[in-house]
């Protein structure tokens, strides 16, 4: 963990807690996750007991972005579902208490995985933990948004219209330079959107196995994280999502699965996990994942702009990992446009 200048100011914050959440009591430490790139997280260690802080980055953000209100009110709906969640303490909208709106969460303790390969688990311990990502994702998608309180959650509408429409204005918005590859997927998404299906479900937004949280002793999930981009929406967006990460280079840059003797490993190849995820959901299949998948290719690119302008503009979360990072925006593009080309059929 590191910290920074940009750190929230220890004294406000503990008299707000202290005012705010319930049997709090300070001192407090804070450490900062070296981990996200968009909004920054910190461990707070007090004397009543240990919190996770998530605020908004400091300095003038894109419209829409970094809803950290959105991300505690859907966790704070789904608290007891099928969808593990950690609990959700208290909403700081006053944004002159640390300078931008923040919430605090209880920490969860747990195993997270960086690296899609699980390099320090043993082979039926990774078939294990890809089930249960393979669960939790069909339970998100089967949440009772009306029971739950969360039908007002996201427009009606086409949600891929809405969301290559949103991309497309945040892309620009962030712009540093012409990306041939991403103005050409941009244009192919335009002119391809799906007809309205009917499917309307809670959708995670960057659901992938750095964003979950696993128990220490097994393959159970405890906490799904990172909920920024969650609203509701079409829930092929969340399976293509993850089928887009395994297509990247594997390590720490990529974090994907391409090239990798999967078996070997005891990982599921991309069409054994959607049969399971169909399995789950009662689909017979997926005509044209193309499609999804090259959306998806195409809004991690758009984040990774939004990264780039403001490592370049001074309030990322980390700035030195976001320029490395942003760096890929022109493979996104070109995955995007790979996968367009692998166009129709069912999968």
């Amino acid at each position: 963990m590191v910290q920074d200048r940009a750190d929230p100011d220890l004294r406000a914050l503990t008299d707000w807690l202290g005012r705010n959440l319930p049997g709090f009591s300070g001192p407090v430490r804070l450490d900062k996750f070296n981990r996200g790139q968009s909004n920054p997280t910190y461990r707070l260690r007090a004397a009543s007991g240990d919190y996770v802080l998530r605020r908004k980055p400091p300095g003038v953000l894109l419209k829409s972005a970094h809803a950290v209100e959105r991300e505690f009110r859907v966790q704070k709906a789904l608290a007891g579902s099928e969808v593990p969640v950690a609990r959700m303490h208290v909403l700081c909208e006053d944004e002159t208490v640390i300078g931008s709106a923040f919430y605090v969460m209880a920490h969860v303790a747990g195993r997270s995985f960086d690296d899609p390969r699980l390099p320090e688990t043993g082979l039926d311990t990774r078939v294990a933990i890809y089930e249960e990502m393979n669960r939790v994702l069909a339970a998100i998608h089967g949440i009772d948004l009306q029971a739950r309180g969360l039908a007002d959650f996201g427009p009606a509408g086409n949600y891929y219209r809405r969301q290559i429409d949103r991309w497309t204005r945040q892309y620009r918005a962030s712009e540093t330079g012409t990306i041939a590859a991403m103005d050409e997927l941009i244009s192919w998404l335009d002119a391809n959107v799906p007809a309205e299906d009917g499917r309307r479900t809670l959708v995670h937004g960057d659901y992938r196995i750095d964003n979950l949280l696993f128990a220490e002793d097994g393959p159970a999930c405890v906490a799904v994280l990172d909920w920024e981009l969650s609203t509701i929406g079409h829930p092929f967006a969340d399976l293509a999502a993850l089928i887009m990460q395994w297509r990247l280079p594997p390590g720490a840059e990529g974090r994907g699965l391409a090239g990798i003797d999967r078996a070997a490993l005891g990982l599921p190849e991309d069409q054994a996990f959607i049969d399971g995820y169909c399995a789950r959901t009662g689909l017979s299949g997926i005509p044209d994942f193309g499609f999804y998948l090259a959306f998806c290719f195409f809004r991690m690119g758009a984040i990774l702009q939004g990264v780039r302008k403001r490592a370049l503009d001074g309030n990322a979360s980390n700035p030195e990992i976001g320029l490395r990072l942003a760096s890929a925006v022109p493979r996104y593009a070109a995955g995007g446009l790979e996968a367009a080309k692998q166009g129709q059929g069912r999968t």
